[in-house]
C-alpha cells in the first residue's frame, strides 16, 4: 500500500467517526504497513487484526478499541499511543516502545489464529519481549500468559491488572503500581520491583528467584506457595498472616495463647525451634516464655509484641520489626538483628519471684551478648542492664536509647548514631 492511498483510507475513517458523508470504516486486516508513519492518526475502532506495523511510528495515535488481533508490532513507536480497550490478543510487540501508552482495560491475552495452510487453528501469545512500558497506563489490562521476559513497566500503573502466569523475567518493574492485580503464577526471576506497590495482589505461585523486591510495598499480598529465600526483600513491607503457614506453626501459635490466658492450664508453651516464619505478621502478639531458638523472623512485623523470657537465641532477625515491644529477659544470643527495628523496645531486667510469688532480689537481664546490631534502629529504646557484650552495633541508631548498667565489653559502636543515648560508666576491659 501506498502513503497516498493509506492517508485516503485514513481520511475516509476520521469523516466515518465524525458520521460525515463519504465516511468508511478503516479495514487494514492483514495490510503490511512496515515503517509507515502513523504519528497522531485517529485509528479509534481500526481493523488492524494481523497488519504488519514493525518498525512503525504511532506515537501519540488513537487507536483506542481497534482490532489489533495479532497484530506485527516489533520495535514499532507507539509512545503516548491511546490503546484503550484495544484488542491485542496475540499481538507482537517485541522491542516496542509504549512509554506512557494508554493501554486500560486492553486485551493482551493469548489468541487463536486460523491457519490459512491447515484447516485447525494456533494459538499465539502476546509476544511483548523487550517492550518498553515505562509510566504506561494498563490499569485493568488483561495480559494473561503473555511473554513481558525484560520488559520495562518503571512507573507503569498496572492496578486490578490481570496477569496470571505471564513471564516477566528479568524485567524493570521498578516503581510500578500493581497493587490489587491477578500475578498467580507469574514468573518474576530476576526481575527488578524496588519500590513497586504490589498491595493486595495475588501473587500465589509466583516465582521470585533473584528477584529485587527492595522497600517494595506487599502489605496485604497474597503469597500461597511463594518462596521468597533467594528474593533481595531488604526495607519491603511484607506481612504474611499465620493462615499463610504450615497448621504445625498455626496450631502452635494458638496453643500458646491458650497456655498465656490460662496461666498454663491449657494450650502448650509454643515450642518453634528452627521454624521459617519470614515476613510473618505477629504485631501484638504474646509469645512469652517461648521456645523460638533458631527462628527465622526475617523481615517479619513483631511489632507491639510481648515476648518476655523468650529463647530468641541463634535466631535470625535480620530487617525484622519489633518496635515498641516487651522483650524483658528475653535472650536473643548470637542472633542478627542487622537492619531490624527496635524503637522504643523494652529490653530491660525481669524480676525473678519465688515459688511462692515473691520478689528474690535477683533480675533476668536481656541477653543481646554476640548479637549483630549492624545498621539497627534502637531509638529511645531501653536496654537498661542488658548484656550487651560483644554485640556489633556498628553504624546502629541508639539516638535517645537507654543503656543504664548495661553490660558494653566488647560491643563494636563504629560509626554507631549515639546523640541523647544515656551510655553505662565507663568499666575497662579486664587484662
Amino acid at each position: 500500500m501506498t502513503p497516498h492511498e493509506l492517508v485516503a483510507i485514513l481520511d475516509k475513517h476520521e469523516r466515518w467517526l465524525a458520521k460525515k458523508p463519504g465516511g468508511i470504516r478503516a479495514n487494514l486486516a492483514m495490510v503490511d504497513l512496515q515503517g509507515m508513519h502513523l504519528a497522531g492518526s485517529t485509528l479509534e475502532s481500526c481493523k488492524l487484526s494481523g497488519a504488519i506495523l514493525t518498525g512503525c511510528d504511532m506515537t501519540n495515535a488513537n487507536l483506542s478499541y481497534s482490532d489489533l488481533f495479532a497484530a506485527h508490532m516489533t520495535k514499532a513507536d507507539m509512545s503516548g499511543c491511546n490503546l484503550y480497550r484495544a484488542d491485542l490478543r496475540g499481538a507482537h510487540m517485541r522491542g516496542a516502545r509504549l512509554k506512557g501508552a494508554i493501554l486500560r482495560e486492553a486485551d493482551l491475552r493469548g489468541g487463536a489464529l486460523l491457519d490459512r495452510r491447515s484447516s485447525g487453528t494456533s494459538v499465539l501469545k502476546s509476544d511483548l519481549t523487550g517492550a518498553n512500558f515505562d509510566d504506561a497506563l494498563l490499569a485493568r489490562a488483561n495480559l494473561s500468559g503473555a511473554d513481558m521476559s525484560e520488559v520495562s513497566m518503571s512507573g507503569a500503573d498496572c492496578q486490578g491488572a490481570i496477569m496470571t502466569g505471564v513471564n516477566l523475567s528479568g524485567s524493570n518493574i521498578k516503581n510500578a503500581n500493581l497493587s490489587k492485580a491477578d500475578l498467580k503464577g507469574v514468573n518474576l526471576s530476576g526481575a527488578n520491583l524496588s519500590g513497586a506497590i504490589l498491595r493486595d495482589c495475588n501473587l500465589a505461585g509466583a516465582i521470585l528467584a533473584g528477584a529485587i523486591l527492595k522497600n517494595a510495598d506487599l502489605l496485604g499480598a497474597k503469597l500461597d506457595g511463594v518462596d521468597l529465600s533467594g528474593a533481595d526483600c531488604t526495607g519491603a513491607n511484607i506481612a504474611r498472616s499465620a493462615e499463610n503457614f504450615s497448621l504445625k506453626i498455626q496450631r502452635s501459635l494458638e496453643s500458646h495463647f491458650n497456655w498465656i490466658n490460662s496461666n498454663g492450664s491449657t494450650g502448650q508453651r509454643a515450642d518453634l525451634q528452627g521454624e521459617d516464619l519470614a515476613h510473618i505478621d505477629l504485631s501484638g502478639v504474646n509469645l512469652s516464655g517461648a521456645n523460638l531458638k533458631g527462628i527465622k523472623l526475617v523481615g517479619a512485623n513483631v511489632s507491639e509484641s510481648l515476648m518476655v523470657m523468650s529463647d530468641l537465641s541463634l535466631s535470625d532477625l535480620r530487617e525484622c520489626n519489633l518496635s515498641n515491644s516487651t522483650l524483658d529477659g528475653t535472650n536473643f544470643r548470637g542472633s542478627d538483628l542487622s537492619g531490624a527495628r527496635l524503637d522504643g523496645a523494652e529490653l530491660g531486667s525481669v524480676d525473678i519471684k519465688g515459688p511462692t510469688g515473691k520478689a528474690t532480689g535477683r533480675m533476668w537481664p536481656a541477653n543481646l551478648s554476640g548479637t549483630k546490631l549492624i545498621g539497627a534502629s534502637l531509638v529511645r529504646t531501653n536496654l537498661r542492664g542488658a548484656n550487651l557484650s560483644e554485640a556489633d552495633l556498628s553504624y546502629a541508631d541508639l539516638t535517645d536509647a537507654i543503656l543504664i548498667d548495661a553490660n558494653i565489653k566488647g560491643v563494636n559502636m563504629e560509626g554507631a548514631k549515639l546523640e541523647g543515648a544515656v551510655l553505662p560508666a565507663r568499666v575497662d576491659d579486664d587484662d
